[in-house]
């Protein structure tokens, strides 16, 4: 039995498999059936980023979803935590959201949410794949009497609008803010705009205008260089950038500085901590955060632990710990007081929020952080063998860690959803730091490539 699910729900090229009409066809059909209950009429809400092939695959899914007697409600283009909340409030047995995140046009993914809004656990994903790889899925059909029907949710934007204008303090306003949005020509491309507006800021939208083809191109949370320049010419106070489904942030001061996902928590932290919402004063963090996040929260005087990578995970310690806040340096970032998952725009107005508390501009708040230079590097591998298993590769590692001491540090890992190996360390130089990555990288390519 193949694995279809990553650390994100489904993904892969449009078209091929594993994101073809056929399989999401039947994903719709697994679905349908693990979450239906008896007592009522099941339903699952659909929605989709701006790509291409969210049309082909959105219309597959539905008809997976309606042959095992389950109604599916479509959302249309809507950010992927727009549809957590929408599951969660119309009492919905699943959420199914067509996106392949940040990722390039030509791929697309399907990640689901259980009914209370949180992403599904690996075992709920594992018996989706029984379902679907036991092949008799044709002989679990109802009758013709009991298919379901599928109808289009006209008010599912503005439902979501409200909900996030609720996750800023009333008792301050935007009133007179400049703020720069970057909606990566995806899921937030009218979202955003309308609710900065709504909560009375001055708003300057780019990459507003999706083709089906443009979405993450040079621009969103992972390209956030034109957003910099545009801040600077408008002399807004900030900037925000988003990824193509909308559960990602990265931020701008108002000098042009970007600032990470780390640096974010670190400042939302610190006023969470002064106002009393640091729930047991802890910050839950991933392997691939910052050795700067870990030194600012320790002078903040707030715990920290940390998870593998992955938002799902956060998620998972955050609940068993009782924190409010976590995140990954992709900007990723949970605010669990507000929703159910990582959401860019929420991440966004709890920023503008902690600069309106504070009553301090972007650039002030974020000294609360040093960056320790880190450089990542991607390579594209043939095979995916345990790194611990690859000598020549541990032999590099070592050797790294050994010069770098307690100045720095390495991680190497695969990627959850593309073929890639990643190669990330910090150090206290950006010159030394880099050329350790490269030395590591050429040993994974030498011996994975080679």
């Amino acid at each position: 039995m193949g694995k279809l699910f990553g650390t994100d729900g489904v993904r892969g090229v449009a078209n091929e498999y594993p994101m073809t009409a056929e399989m999401a066809l039947n994903i719709g059909r697994a679905t349908a059936h693990l979450f239906k209950r008896k007592g009522h009429q099941p339903k699952i809400i659909v929605g989709k980023d701006t790509r291409l092939s969210g049309y082909m695959l959105e219309n597959a899914l539905v008809s997976g979803i309606c042959s095992m007697g389950v109604d599916a409600i479509l959302v249309g283009v809507i950010p992927t935590p727009g549809i957590a909340f929408l599951t969660n409030s119309m009492r919905a047995d699943a959420g199914i959201v067509i996106s392949a995140s940040h990722n390039p046009f030509q791929d697309n993914g399907i990640k689901i949410f259980g009914n209370e809004g949180f992403k599904l656990p690996d075992e709920k994903e594992a018996a989706i794949e029984e379902i679907l790889f036991a092949n008799n899925l044709h002989t679990l059909h109802p009758s013709p009497a009991e298919l379901g029907k599928a109808y289009r949710l006209e008010d599912a934007r503005g439902r979501y609008i409200v909900f996030l204008k609720h996750a800023f303090p009333k008792e301050h306003s935007l009133e007179g803010s400049r703020i720069v949005l970057d909606c990566s020509y995806g899921a937030t491309y009218r979202v955003a705009p309308e609710t900065f507006t709504e909560l009375g800021a001055e708003v300057t939208t780019l990459f507003d205008a999706p083709n089906g083809r443009n979405i993450n191109l040079n621009c969103g949370s992972q390209h956030p260089a034109a957003l910099a320049e545009e801040v600077l010419r408008k002399k807004a106070d900030v900037g925000f950038a988003f990824d193509g489904d909308g559960d990602r942030l990265i931020a701008v001061d108002e000098k042009g500085q970007v600032l990470t996902g780390d640096q974010i928590l670190a400042v939302c932290a610190g006023v969470m901590k002064k106002e009393g919402a640091l729930r047991n004063n802890l910050v839950v963090r991933t392997v691939m955060s910052n050795i700067g996040l870990g030194v600012a929260l320790k002078s903040l005087g707030i715990d920290s632990v940390m998870t593998k990578v992955g938002d799902r995970y956060v998620l998972e310690e955050m609940l068993a710990r009782g924190a409010a806040i976590g995140g990954e340096d992709s900007g990723h970032v949970l605010f669990l007081d507000h929703h159910t998952t990582g959401d860019g725009i929420i991440t966004a107005l709890q920023v503008a929020a902690a600069m309106q508390k504070e009553g301090k501009p972007l650039s002030e708040l974020a000294k609360v952080m040093e960056v320790f230079p880190q450089v990542l590097l991607n390579i594209e591998v043939k095979s995916r063998p345990e790194i611990e298993t690859v000598p020549e590769i541990m032999d590099a590692i070592r050797e790294a860690e050994r010069q770098l001491g307690d100045r720095g540090r390495v991680l190497v890992r695969y990627s959850g959803t593309q073929n890639l190996c990643r190669v990330m360390v910090e150090g206290p130089s950006q010159e030394e730091t880099e050329a350790h990555c490269k030395r590591i990288l050429a040993a994974v390519d030498q011996r994975l490539n080679g």
